[in-house]
């Protein structure tokens, strides 16, 4: 039996207490073990700190930026191995596993991009100068510099190499070391990624290490300039946030949870206009793909009530072409969830929905004697009011039809209902009425995608994270950033305000030629 390793100190072990099985999703078939007792976690947290800190540090932003890029060249390198291994170990059908393990390499390369602009310098502008007093020789300036920490990233299973990757990219460029810790059902997957990573030599010593298994006391460890950065459920994240040690030197804390993701479609979208093909495929990708288990996924479909069964039919018509079974089947669309103990989360998530809703399509009746599969099901809301809808998110391919009575202020109140989401999708071709539902859901939104007859064909999904946008969101979805260009290194960065002598102080740490961070 494979033993699942931790890189920890410079060297690559496995722990020493009673292992938790790591099976293939589909079979049910043990694959691995993974157990980190006994790893010293606090001498990892001291080597990141005295070792990978100032080794990065002394690099500046586009010397780490080249970093980033072999990085990218590094993962790519083992691309099939590694989408093999998703399959066989994460449930994932071979296009999954790809936007898996692609979106990792294109979000390193994406900040070797970001981090090429900001040249042979170690720390950052925040704005203009400032004159503060009766003079311009007393001056000051904002600068951005790393922070001598180090970040505890702990990642979601759902994406072993994205959400590692999103995370190290930014931790990276900032110059920030960083200690990475995987879901563990698909930490199998997470480990080759972080070998391929850590055996390549590209990364000075002690700035990416690796923990699979419990993180034990590691946040026991962490001090004033650490950061975690955190990727799960809210009831998880919240723990995380009122951690006695975390509260006590006010580490920093960054939290992408749950999210009741919606889909708003608006009344003048008619059924043969290009909105519409674009909000069916996009709804449809988003149950199915990653077997709905993304944290961007449409969970709330809000329909004009008069349109709800015209909707639903066709949204059945198009997931029934998606074929669900063995991952490893090039004709399988729809994968597995990832775990047993996520398929019990599902089982009852869609109990609770369905006692205020009809079940239109798939359901728990469609869940296998073996593995961890269930059919894309969607529910169309007997009662959009009942608070399950609003407040369950079910992470699986599970979407509910919710009808609304086509204006902007009800779509924007049920919307807002969701209590903080990561991301909207809105499809109208009506400019007043989208731009009212717009400002009316961002504050409670991290991102809202607009899809309409101008772009179909020109955008991509919602359901996708790009490394040029934030990925966050108020309330429920964690309170936190990520991503979003250079404002991905924030939480990394300390901003200081220096003050002084104009000559001095606009040479030393002034913007010059260097483009400004805001």
């Amino acid at each position: 039996m494979k033993r699942i390793e931790s890189y920890l100190v410079g060297r690559w072990a496995a722990g020493t207490g009673k292992p938790e099985l790591v099976v293939n999703p589909f079979t049910e078939e043990p694959l691995a073990e993974v157990n980190a007792d006994g790893l010293d976690r606090a001498a990892a947290v001291r080597h990141a700190r005295e070792v990978g800190g100032p080794a990065l540090r002394q690099l500046t932003f586009g010397a780490r930026a080249e970093l980033l890029k072999a990085l990218a060249a590094a993962l790519y390198e083992q691309r099939e191995a590694l989408i093999d291994l998703s399959i066989q170990a994460a449930g994932t059908t071979r296009g999954d596993a790809k936007f898996d393990i692609d979106g990792a390499t294109g979000t390193l390369a994406a900040y070797a991009g970001f981090g090429k602009q900001l040249g042979d310098r170690r720390f950052l502008c925040d704005g203009p100068g400032i004159q503060l007093g009766r003079t311009p020789r007393f001056w000051g300036q904002h600068v951005l510099v790393p922070r001598p920490g180090v970040a505890v990233h702990i990642n979601a299973f759902n994406f072993p190499a994205w959400g590692m990757a999103e995370k190290l990219a930014c931790s990276v460029l900032a110059g920030v070391p960083a200690i990475e810790k995987p879901g563990t059902p698909t930490a199998l997957v997470a480990e080759a990624v972080a070998r391929a990573l850590i055996d390549s030599g590209i990364l000075p010593e002690g700035a990416l290490q690796f923990l699979a298994g419990s993180a034990g006391d590691l946040l026991d460890h962490m001090g004033p300039m650490d950061l975690l950065a955190f990727t799960g459920s809210a009831a998880t994240g919240a723990k995380l946030r009122a951690h006695p040690n975390l509260v006590a030197n006010n580490v920093r804390v960054n939290i992408e949870a749950d999210s009741l993701n919606c889909a708003i479609l608006a009344p003048d979208v008619e059924s043969t206009s290009d909105a519409y093909d674009e909000f069916l495929s996009n709804v449809v990708q988003d149950m199915t793909q990653k077997a709905g288990q993304k944290c961007t996924a449409v969970r709330r479909i809000l329909v004009p009530a008069a349109r709800v069964e015209e909707v639903a039919g066709h949204l059945i018509e198009v997931l029934k072409r998606h074929r669900s079974g063995d991952p490893a089947n090039t004709d399988t669309r729809v994968g597995t969830l990832t775990s047993a103990a996520q398929l019990r989360d599902v089982r009852a998530g869609l109990e609770r929905l369905a006692e205020a809703a009809h079940v239109r399509c798939g359901g728990i009746d469609t869940v296998r004697s073996k593995g961890f599969g269930i059919e894309p099901t969607l529910l169309v809301a007997i009662n959009p009011e009942a608070d399950d809808f609003h407040q369950l998110e079910v992470f699986g391919p599970v979407a509910s039809v919710l009808p609304y009575d086509g204006s902007a202020a009800e779509a924007v109140r049920l919307a807002n209902r969701g209590g903080g989401s990561l991301v909207a999708s809105v499809y109208s071709n009506d400019g007043p009425w989208t731009e009212e539902v717009v400002l009316g859901i961002a504050p409670w939104h991290g991102r809202v995608w607009i899809g309409s007859d101008r772009v179909k064909g020109q955008a991509t999904a919602p359901g996708l994270v790009l490394p040029h946008t934030i990925h966050g969101g108020p309330g429920r979805a964690g309170g936190g950033e990520e991503l979003g260009g250079l404002r991905g290194l924030a939480p990394y960065l300390q901003r200081t305000a220096v003050q002084g002598f104009q000559g001095f102080v606009a040479k030393a740490f002034g913007a010059g030629d260097a483009p400004a961070q805001a």
